[in-house]
């Protein structure tokens, strides 16, 4: 019995870490899309401002 629960726990640990690697993965996925966002919105701020000035 003890043999059967080490290899549970074992299995819901490698569970673990790979849900824990998806979540890592995922957050860099949307840090990426929020500094791509915020370059393109700045540059159209930037663009539409310097477009004033002229």
């Amino acid at each position: 019995m003890t043999d059967a629960s080490e290899a549970n726990k074992e299995r819901n640990r490698e569970i673990a870490r790979n849900e824990e690697a998806k979540q890592i993965t995922g957050s860099i996925r949307v840090s990426i899309w929020a500094v791509a966002m915020v370059v393109i919105v700045g540059g159209i701020l930037f663009t539409l401002g310097w477009l004033e000035l002229q």
